[in-house]
């Protein structure tokens, strides 16, 4: 008796477990279909869709006068869908014969069970056709773009180049990437449980938007001009590298910036060097193609030498601290506390004038105005005329200047600096600097974008550029064009000298750390028309060979550019 009540007692334990178990599943099945019902959906329907990306066209980049820097080519992406290869053996043959691949590569994509496989991006459209053309069941060709630079090695560090994703990686490309990447678009299909699209389903589409057309300062003309005259001295010289760079000192805009030698946009991970690349391990690699791409013009600083006097004597001048008539004496060198620092003239300029102290680029001088106008005086000088500051070009990776602390300044810290040795600076910082001095006291920012364009070339976007005044005087401004008109006419700067144009410049001749290796920097700053200066240039030289200064061989490199660029920019001789 006991056994049959105990019985009943365990059916009925069982019999209301298994009804709380249905009304649970109930309740669970009422849920996913009432409160659920969009998630669950959405879930089935993402399981039968597939997603294809549509890549946006970057945007071009055009110089001054419209002419295209950077475009885009039409390549394809060739992917099969595993699961709607009907022959795969047609499939594995034709594009491993097509995209010049090893079969066993090809089979192994093709044989992987995966809801897209990619065979091989940026194949030309002429061989994605052909692969289209065949109809073979699961082989998708989308059609991509891919960065193209008509110019090859034109302004290749100014205007960088982009990786497999299509996004900026250097240059110009990556520092208005917001602008010219545009938006991807998508290709929405339908399939099946086995993956099949379905035929009779329409496809949802989101076209990409087209990135927008980035206008810069570059003149195609004058930088491929550039580019040639630094190639021919970097062959005359057998100099390690060239840079040159061509700006408007009255608002910033660089009209031409060379580093050579330059290296082909196109094929960016080709050394330029001579180094064998496959000799060299992943991280040397990587080592020789960053310093490959550095602009030498914004990223790399070194001792300006002769051609950072103009800015001592515009800073002395400002402080009052010398007259045009002062006189000096030159006996080759000066003592400077226990050094003896020498003259490039060994047995010195004996007795001058300050105009004939810049004149003749005496490093006496100029250790003679520096000391007049202290290490405090001169600190803060550096200061207002932003020596200490970026010049705010827009470029990635502008280094900043290489100076003393305040502090560490003696009395021969103070000489060299005077002359320009001793601190490092970038040539687009002296250029900038410069630019302030001699554009009546205006620190202006040097600039290589202008404006974004829409497709059809309306304007849509000008930028602006900081500018600070002040600087120095309109009085020191004007003293000073008028000091380096008379290097060029009367001085060491004579080999600039074009007959019909005013020019005013510098020369500078300094020599790289150690000493002892005998290593030279030469090096010309020069602007035109001096009393109102419309285009500045600096070309520096590294390393040459043989002659080494800078009045003899990177004077003469920036007068055969401006005998080409002064009448194509309008400038007439007088």
């Amino acid at each position: 008796m006991k056994n049959k009540t105990y019985n009943k007692k365990k059916i009925l334990i069982v019999f209301l477990c298994a009804v709380l178990i249905i009304l649970g599943l109930i309740g669970r099945l009422v849920y996913l279909m009432i409160f659920e019902a969009d998630y669950y959906q959405q879930l089935a329907q993402d399981l039968h869709e597939r997603e294809r990306e549509i890549k946006a066209a970057r945007g071009e980049i055009v110089d001054r006068n419209g002419v295209v820097l950077a475009t885009n080519r039409t390549v394809c992406t060739i992917s099969v869908i595993h699961s709607q290869i009907e022959n795969p053996e047609q499939v594995i043959r034709i594009l491993s014969d097509e995209l010049d691949m090893d079969q066993a590569d090809v089979r192994k994509r093709v044989e992987k069970v995966s809801s897209m496989e990619k065979i091989r991006t940026n194949v030309d459209k002429e061989t994605g056709d052909r692969i289209r053309s065949y109809d073979m069941a699961g082989v998708k060709v989308d059609e991509d773009y891919k960065r193209y630079y008509p110019y090859d090695q034109l302004a290749s560090r100014v205007l960088g180049f982009t990786g497999g994703d299509n996004q900026g990686i250097i240059g110009l490309e990556v520092k208005y990437e917001e602008y010219l990447k545009g938006q991807n678009g998508t290709i929405l299909t339908v399939t099946d449980a086995r993956g099949i699209e379905l035929e009779g389903v329409a496809e949802d589409r989101i076209e990409p938007v087209a990135g927008e057309t980035l206008q810069v300062s570059l003149d195609y003309n004058i930088q491929l001009y550039c580019e040639q005259a630094a190639r021919k001295v970097m062959a005359e010289k057998q100099a390690d590298s060239v840079s040159i760079m061509l700006m408007n000192p009255q608002n910033g805009e660089v009209y031409a910036m060379v580093n050579v030698p330059e290296f082909n946009l196109n094929e960016p991970y080709d050394l330029n060097t001579g180094v064998d690349a496959d000799s060299l391990s992943e991280e040397e690699l990587m080592e020789e193609l960053n310093q490959m791409w550095r602009n030498g013009c914004i990223n790399d600083t070194y001792e300006p030498g002769s051609t950072f006097k103009i800015i001592t004597a515009a800073a002395s001048l400002e402080e009052g601290v010398v007259d045009l008539d002062d006189t000096f004496v030159c006996p080759g060198y000066r003592i400077v506390e226990d050094r003896k620092i020498r003259c490039h003239k060994v047995g010195g300029h004996g007795a001058e004038t300050f105009v004939q102290g810049i004149q003749n680029s005496c490093n006496p001088v100029f250790i003679d105005i520096g000391l007049r106008l202290g290490a405090d005086r001169f600190y803060d000088y550096f200061d207002q005329f932003g020596l200490f500051s970026l010049t705010g070009i827009d470029l990635p990776g502008e280094a900043g200047t290489i100076m003393h602390k305040k502090e560490n300044i003696g009395t021969v810290e103070l000489a060299t600096i005077s002359f320009g040795q001793s601190f490092q600076i970038t040539p687009v910082q002296l250029l900038t600097t410069v630019s302030s001095i001699i554009n009546g006291g205006t620190r202006i920012t040097p600039h290589l974008g202008v404006a974004v364009l829409a497709e059809d070339g309306t304007e849509i976007e000008k930028f602006q550029y900081e500018t600070k005044k002040g600087i120095v005087s309109e009085k020191t401004s004007e003293t000073m064009r008028m000091l380096l008109e008379s290097v060029v006419s009367e001085g060491s700067g004579k080999n600039a000298y074009i007959e019909g144009y005013s020019i005013g410049g510098k020369t500078a001749t300094s020599q790289t750390l150690p000493r002892s290796a005998n290593r030279y920097i030469s090096s010309f700053l020069g602007f035109a028309p001096a009393e109102d200066p419309q285009i500045i240039g600096l070309v520096v030289i590294h390393n040459p060979q043989g002659i080494y200064y800078g009045g003899t061989i990177a004077a003469p490199v920036l007068r055969d550019i401006y005998d080409n660029v002064l009448p194509y920019l309008g400038i007439e001789k007088k």
